[in-house]
């Protein structure tokens, strides 16, 4: 059974960092592509990062610079690097995985909020 974990998110004044983590498993060698979104309240969710199964990132306009999406294939783990963050950047932050039959699957979120 597959399984995504989320963790890293919390609280954080505006201009700090945070980095994520999505520890897959049940899914070896059958990821394809990778990605993180996010749904602030009231809002649909958004993507904020991706790599394709040929590894080209994609970043949302509104993260870009400040944001780094990274796989570690040994562990099967992605990763968020997010610098600079802003108030608008609270949202909860979920873990997306394509495998190569194009099935999704989904990690549960894990929130961060950015405030003085």
């Amino acid at each position: 059974q597959v399984q995504l974990v989320e963790s890293g998110g919390g609280l954080v004044q505006p201009g700090g960092s945070l980095r994520l983590s999505c520890a897959a498993s049940g899914i070896m060698f059958n990821i394809n592509a990778v990605g993180w979104y996010r749904q602030a309240p009231g809002k649909e969710r958004e993507l904020v990062a991706s790599i394709s199964g040929g590894g080209t990132t994609t970043y949302a306009d509104s993260v870009k610079g400040r944001f780094a999406i990274s796989r570690a294939y040994a562990t099967n783990t992605v990763y968020l690097q997010m610098n600079s963050l802003k108030p608008e950047d609270t949202a909860i932050y979920y873990c997306n995985i394509v495998d190569y039959n194009l099935k999704n699957y989904w990690g549960k979120g894990t929130l961060v909020s950015v405030s003085s």
